[in-house]
């Protein structure tokens, strides 16, 4: 058995490219983020294949609705068609929703902790730009109870978020422009960061404060309740990457230095969004992402002081804006305070999302989780290049699936 789980490294695709106008598919897309993440996990096809002759490697994919997107399952088998190499190699496809990266994460990590394998393969992935955007939506819609909250309509989830901006405002009696003013800061920040990030979707992107606080204009429609167009995140095609393995890996290849995972939570909330808003009580608006974030906390004997830089799932504005008391960042219901105050900007004592989040850098479901991850090993291991937070040594993402039904959260520091 191993105590720790250690980072070796790993990729992303250029979130900016659309693999379909490119003709390439599921595979061509995969080969190539798995070929930069071996490289940049020194890692070799050569490595995997000694590993495999002594059943100490495994490979797990995340994945959400490839099955109506390119009309493709059994999806974890595909590795045999990236290289050779993987013939043999057990794989497997894992699903949560917009948490599928996650879930194939915490599957590896629990593999190497059990002493079964000592290097796990995970790579998240979606190619979402396969269908015209109104397939697309009702496709996300199955994130959700879909007969009952997304059957028919024509943004599901803009409006279940939207609903989560309302119901927000109603519970902690926030002044509704102040909140959605907050919103559009939220969004500014991260189409901001993307621009550092060379990998972002919307790198090349405007998106001005002015913009995202003209909700209702042509250029931001309204298109879920209170929230525009900028308060969401983006339909993109990408994977991503990730080598763990084991403490006993790391002592005999005498490596040094690597990232480890320090904590992790995952908490599942009631399925429909009315039913949680019910329960949750006086104190978080989803009290399960808290404690999913709290249970992280525990594992790792950290506090939110501890933690140099976030990620988290903004999905939409609304989600950002619940996660930084989620996070412990502010008490619920004063989130306002860390966005008007700077604190969760690039440079300051908080930074969240400084890859540009779901909305900047971009959101292709199986891989977002995946990314995340990545984020926080380059952050804690100072390979963030242009949005790298000076001095990080701890990290912490949050990742849901559906309405934050599904909550991940994973702490990632220096060993």
């Amino acid at each position: 058995m191993s105590d720790k789980v250690y980072i070796l490294g790993g990729a992303q695709t250029d979130f900016e490219r659309n693999w379909t106008k490119e003709g390439k598919n599921m595979i061509a897309l995969l080969r190539e983020a798995v070929a930069d993440g071996f490289a940049a996990s020194d890692f070799s096809c050569e490595e995997l294949q000694r590993l495999n002759a002594n059943n100490r490697v495994a490979a797990f994919v995340g994945n959400f609705m490839a099955e109506r997107y390119i009309d493709q399952g059994h999806l974890g088998a595909f590795l045999t068609e990236v290289h050779p190499a993987f013939n043999g190699v057990p794989s497997a496809r894992y699903e949560a929703a917009c948490a599928s990266g996650s879930v194939a994460l915490e599957a590896a990590m629990s593999h190497i902790l059990a002493g079964m394998y000592d290097v796990c393969i995970v790579a998240g992935w979606e190619i979402m730009k396969s269908v015209d955007n109104r397939m697309c939506a009702g496709i996300l819609g199955r994130a959700a109870y879909y007969e009952k909250e997304a059957k028919d309509l024509d943004h599901p989830f803009p409006q279940l978020f939207g609903r989560l901006a309302q119901a927000t405002i109603e519970k902690y009696g926030l002044d509704r422009d102040r909140y959605l003013d907050n919103l559009a800061r939220i969004s500014t920040l991260n189409y901001d960061n993307a621009k550092r990030n060379p990998l972002a979707q919307t790198r090349k992107w405007f998106m001005s404060y002015e913009e995202a606080s003209a909700r209702g204009s042509e250029s931001n429609p309204c298109i879920g309740g209170l929230l525009g167009v900028s308060d969401c995140s983006q339909v993109t095609d990408g994977a991503a990457v990730v080598l763990l393995c084991s403490e006993k890996y790391i002592r005999e290849r005498g490596l040094s230095g690597k990232p480890v995972v320090k904590g992790y939570g995952h908490r599942n909330a009631p399925l429909l969004f009315d039913k949680k808003i019910a329960m949750s009580g006086s104190g978080h608006i989803l009290p399960w992402t808290r404690q999913t974030c709290l249970d992280a906390y525990a594992r790792a004997q950290l506090s939110v002081g501890d933690i140099d830089v976030f990620e988290t799932h903004d999905c939409f504005t609304s989600s950002e804006y619940m996660a930084l008391s989620a996070f412990g960042i502010t008490e619920p219901g004063r989130e306002y305070e860390a966005v008007e105050n700077g604190l969760i900007a690039l440079n300051g004592a908080k930074p969240v999302n400084p890859s540009g989040g779901l909305i900047g850098c971009g959101h292709p479901v199986g891989a977002s989780g995946v990314r995340m991850f990545l984020d926080l090993y380059k952050q804690v291991s100072g390979q963030a290049g242009t949005y790298q937070v000076v001095g990080a040594r701890n990290a912490m993402m949050l990742n849901i699936g559906g309405t934050a039904t599904t909550n991940y959260v994973f702490i990632v520091g220096q060993a």
